[in-house]
Parts: structure tokens; C-alpha cells; sequence
């Protein structure tokens, strides 16, 4: 009886274990099935994607089959070049061919079932047009840039977009107006460093998906209205002369400290003066002139006033 009571006490516990072991199992398992899930859904996608099906691989064989039929002359057909700076997209039956993009140099395609794309993958530039923007302090200018790009990824710029010249064209322009109307006149005009590796950041974010690589974005020229630039310089020329009264009172005033300091100096020496006076002299003999005036103090002119009475 004992025992049996023990097994009777024991039996929720072991029920209560079995019901809480089976969830601690799945939500440790849960992280690898979805994981093992997803990569099952990426190879299956990949394999849609490479498969060609019965019917593809039918035509695919009959193109190889009239290629070797006609082999002296399909050979042209067959055999493409592509330079250094481009690469070949292949499409078999409007799939795009694995092995990624084919060049430079000679590759290979069937007549009848394979088309291919030639992508430039050298840098290009283009002239942002101007545009006319409304900044932060509510002043309209109008800003033109630069912007030179390259294609990263080829398949991505086939693949992925319909025209990624056209496309990262009107990006730059939209880029440029948000970007500028953040900022003040000021900052438009010292801040453009700054300004154009924003820019190029944006871009190359934007650009990522369709394969293209935003190397360098410039700020060429702003354009103010007409009234501004007279106000503007307006207030520059009230600045400078401000700015000329002010070095020139703060001369005066120097000098007439100065001027008081050798005042001083000279009274506290009388002949001083006299050598101050030839000093003056050779001064104004050096310049040739016909005439000299030479002052002379008071007190010699009453001396000699004096004796004569």
C-alpha cells in the first residue's frame, strides 16, 4: 500500500515533465528549422532558377545539334568577343547563364537559344543639371555638381533595373535637392567637401542594389540671384570700411600716445630738440628741394631780441 501511494504521488511529477520536456525541445529546435527552412527555400529557388526544365533542355540540345551541323559556318555565330572594360551577360532561354559574367576575351553561345548584354565597366561621369533649391534660410540658389560611378556588379545592373545610367542620374538630382535643403546659404558655400561626401554616401547606398559603385560626387558652381549678390556685397564693402575706421583710429591713437611718450622725452632733454630739428633738416635736404624752411625756438629769437635793445 505504501508503494503504491508512493507510485500514485510520483505520477503527476512525471506527468508534469513529460508535458513541459517536449516545449523546452521544440523552442530549442525552433531556431534550426527555420534556419534549415530558409536554406532549403534558397536552394530550391536556385534550382527553379538554374533548371531550364524538358522542354528547355530539348531546344537546348537541337541548337547544339544544328551548330554541329552547320560547324565551318556556325562557328561565327557562335564564338562573341567582348573587350578589356566590358563584360557579357548570357541569357539561355531568358535565363540569366551561371557562372556569372563572362570576358574579357572569347566566350561562347548557342545560335538559337542564347542571347547576351555587354555592361561597360569603366567610370563614368555626368554633369548634374543645374537645380534650383530652396535652403534652409529660405534663399534660392541654383547648384550643379559632377558625379563619377562605375558598374560593380554586372548581373546586378542587368538584372535588376531597366536603365542604372538613367537611374543614378535622376538619383543624383533628387539626392542633391534633399541634401541642400538641410543646409544654409552659408553652408552651401564653405561646407562643400563635406557636402559632396554626403552626397556620394547616399548615393552608394541607393546604388547598392542595381550594381553600381559611387566612387566621387563634386559640387561645381552655385549660382545666387542678382539682388543677393549686390546685397552681398554690399554688406562686405560696409564691413571692410567699418573695419579700415577702426585700424585707422586705433593708429591715431597710437601714434598720439607715441607723439606725447617723445614729448616727454624731449622736454626732459632740451637738446633733444635741436637734434630733432637737424635730423628734420637732413630729411628734407635729401629730397633736392629749392627751398628750406628752418624753424627756430622762441627763446633764441627773444635772446637775440634782447641783446639788440
Amino acid at each position: 500500500m505504501v508503494e503504491e501511494q508512493r507510485d500514485r504521488g510520483r505520477a503527476p511529477e512525471v506527468f508534469t515533465l513529460n508535458r513541459v520536456s517536449p516545449e523546452w525541445q521544440r523552442s530549442d529546435m525552433e531556431p534550426d528549422t527555420t534556419e534549415q527552412l530558409k536554406v532549403r527555400r534558397t536552394d530550391d529557388k536556385e534550382k527553379s532558377n538554374n533548371g531550364l526544365g524538358c522542354c528547355g533542355l530539348i531546344l537546348v540540345i537541337i541548337s547544339f545539334f544544328l551548330m554541329l551541323i552547320t560547324f565551318p559556318f556556325s562557328i561565327w555565330l557562335c564564338i562573341k568577343i567582348v573587350k578589356e572594360y566590358e563584360r557579357a551577360i548570357i541569357f539561355r532561354l531568358g535565363r540569366i547563364l551561371a557562372g556569372g559574367a563572362k570576358g574579357p576575351g572569347l566566350f561562347f553561345v548557342l545560335p538559337c537559344t542564347d542571347s547576351f548584354v555587354k555592361v561597360d565597366m569603366r567610370t563614368i561621369s555626368f554633369d548634374i543639371p543645374p537645380q534650383e533649391i530652396l535652403t534652409k534660410d529660405s534663399v534660392t540658389v541654383s547648384v550643379d555638381g559632377v558625379v563619377y560611378y562605375r558598374v560593380q556588379n554586372a548581373i546586378l545592373a542587368v538584372a535588376n533595373i531597366t536603365n542604372a545610367d538613367s537611374a543614378t542620374r535622376l538619383l543624383a538630382q533628387t539626392t542633391l535637392r534633399n541634401v541642400l535643403g538641410t543646409k544654409n546659404l552659408s553652408q552651401i558655400l564653405s561646407d562643400r567637401e563635406e557636402i559632396a561626401h554626403n552626397m556620394q554616401t547616399t548615393l552608394d547606398v541607393a546604388t547598392d542594389e542595381w550594381g553600381i559603385k559611387v566612387e566621387r560626387v563634386e559640387i561645381k558652381d552655385v549660382k545666387l540671384p542678382v539682388q543677393l549678390q549686390r546685397a552681398m556685397a554690399a554688406e562686405a564693402e560696409a564691413s571692410r570700411e567699418a573695419r579700415a575706421k577702426v585700424i585707422a583710429a586705433e593708429g591715431e591713437m597710437n601714434a598720439s600716445r607715441a607723439l606725447k611718450e617723445a614729448a616727454i622725452v624731449i622736454s626732459e632733454a632740451p637738446a633733444a630738440l635741436q637734434l630733432r630739428y637737424l635730423q628734420t633738416l637732413t630729411t628734407i635736404a635729401a629730397e633736392k628741394n629749392s627751398t628750406i624752411v628752418f624753424p627756430l625756438p622762441m627763446d633764441l629769437i627773444q635772446n637775440i631780441m634782447g641783446a639788440r635793445k
